[in-house]
């Protein structure tokens, strides 16, 4: 749906002092709309809370990529204006979406944006409901690479309180001073930047303070040894970040503990655990799994193109090169490793190694039995990795349907929060880093020749799929707030009617 052009300015500097001073006051809507209501707004899938000035105008300039024309502050600010006017209960709103179907689309005659949002939003107008009757809490199992973004994620997340809250955080003592060097990691980081907050330390309560959300510091050597319920913690999801235990036998220790309700391991899971990948087959899902995996980060980026790709054009076989950065389980110099090859220099090698990201796509998606072969290059770059999926389809295509089909997708499908999409011609990994997507096509890459098709994904290992598994807990706990607007279906006859 396009979106209204606007004229170019006659002067740019004083276009961009105007819409410089409506982001600005942009923000105290969207963060009351936040803390106090548990409305959460966005524009194309990126947040505007706790956002910075600068850093809402860059996301309506993205809009640029995706549609192909630009959103303005000045058409999304009277939306904002009028969301606040809404008596609205909790929900997730992509006012980006939802001003690009008002200014380009038809409505009714006369009709006011008060009016068109009231008719879109009309489940949430007037309510005051919120997915739990009461805040769930979740302990972090572990606090390396994928635990500190789960608490950064956690804590971004935790609006006015009513949802999931971080309470604790389980670890083996590492010295004295481990309390504050935990809290110095979760403050800095090398790849991701500074926390976006406060973080205090409060030595005597043994916890450290995030955002105002207060986080115990529990030491264990084993999860079955301790008693959450002593530290005012019940009906937790723990969230194992260790990778030390894989099967049932062994996270079925957490369950063993007090206060404990399920568990969701950020790992491939072993046996009969249901891998999920969040958007695809979370409704696998049962109400008496208790033991939940979150599958691979390569997992989470391949399936959704996957899954969509099968769908609209038919997979009769494929092979996945994942070009992966290096990982904390290799050496910084060369060392002994207990497997091929991984022992040598991270920082200094290309290091061919295995994936099981192709054999576990069959549990997630069991139409793509037999069907996948894979590899992984671990390279010498600390974040975000690239997954080249060469498949042999049952139809011909041409670089311009599969290009336009996936960014339709990550627009308006059921995926969109999992699929990202860039024509930019000059993108490299490191402009990937904090994305939020499971995986991001690369336009400008795609190969297509006949009935064969070679899709480049990019996607963040650690923050992207953090994101992935935060979206999953909140699917597991029962804190998915309704989405406006609603998506499509994943499957659609193309080429889709404008």
């Amino acid at each position: 749906m396009p979106i209204r052009k606007r004229p170019k300015p006659a002067d740019y500097f004083s276009d961009w002092k105007q819409r410089e001073a409506l982001a600005e006051a942009m923000i105290p809507i969207v963060g009351r709309l936040s803390r106090e209501r548990n409305v959460r707004v966005s524009v194309y899938g990126r947040s505007l809370v706790s956002q910075s000035v600068l850093e809402i105008m860059k996301t309506h300039r993205f809009v640029r990529q995706v549609e192909q024309n630009e959103l303005s502050e000045f058409d999304t600010f009277p939306m904002i204006e009028a969301l606040d006017r809404l008596s609205l209960g909790a929900s997730d709103i992509d006012i980006g979406r939802l001003t690009v179907s008002w200014t380009g689309g038809p409505r009714e005659a006369g009709e006011t944006p008060d009016a068109f949002l009231a008719r879109e939003l009309a489940p949430v107008v007037g309510t005051t409901s919120i997915p739990l009757d009461r805040p769930r809490d979740v302990v972090l199992y572990g606090f390396g690479r994928i635990g500190r973004l789960m608490a950064r994620l956690l804590v971004e997340r935790t609006g006015g309180g009513h949802t999931l809250r971080l309470r604790a955080v389980v670890v083996r003592k590492s010295g004295d001073d481990d309390l504050v060097k935990r809290a110095a990691l979760l403050r800095r980081d090398s790849i991701h930047g500074s926390f976006k907050g406060t973080i205090r330390v409060d030595e005597e309560r043994q916890a450290f303070v995030a955002n105002g959300n207060e986080v115990k510091l529990i030491y264990a050597d084993s999860p079955d040894t301790i008693d959450y319920t002593a530290y005012g913690i019940d009906n937790a999801i723990i969230i194992d970040n260790t990778g030390k235990w894989r099967d049932e036998a062994g996270l079925s220790k957490h369950l063993k503990a007090k206060g404990v309700d399920k568990v969701l391991l950020t790992a491939p899971g072993k046996g009969k655990l249901p891998n999920i990948v969040q958007g695809v087959n979370q409704a696998d899902l049962k109400p008496e799994h208790r033991i939940i995996t979150a599958a691979s980060c390569t997992t989470n980026a391949i399936v959704p193109a996957l899954k969509i790709m099968q769908e609209q054009f038919g997979i009769v076989s494929g092979h996945v090169e994942t070009v992966h950065a290096y990982t904390n389980d290799q050496n910084l110099i060369d060392n002994y490793h207990d497997k091929n090859r991984r022992g040598r220099s991270a920082p200094l090698n290309m290091v061919l190694t295995e994936t099981g990201a192709a054999s576990a796509v069959n549990k997630v998606l069991p139409s793509m039995a037999g069907k996948l072969t894979g590899n992984a290059i671990r390279v010498p770059v600390p974040d975000v990795s690239m997954a080249i999926l060469h498949l042999t389809l049952e139809r011909e295509t041409s670089v311009e349907e599969v290009n336009e089909f996936m960014r339709w997708a990550s627009l308006h499908s059921s995926l969109s929060e999992q699929i990202d999409y860039t024509a930019s011609p000059e993108v490299v990994s490191s402009d990937f880093i904090g994305s939020r997507a499971a995986c991001v096509h690369d336009a400008q890459a795609t190969i297509v020749h006949g009935r064969q098709a070679i899709l480049y994904l990019w996607y963040d290992n650690e923050f992207g799929y953090a994101c992935q598994v935060q979206r999953l807990l909140e699917f597991v706990s029962g804190a998915r707030f309704p989405a406006f607007p609603a998506s499509d279906p994943v499957a659609w006859t193309w080429p889709r009617e404008a």
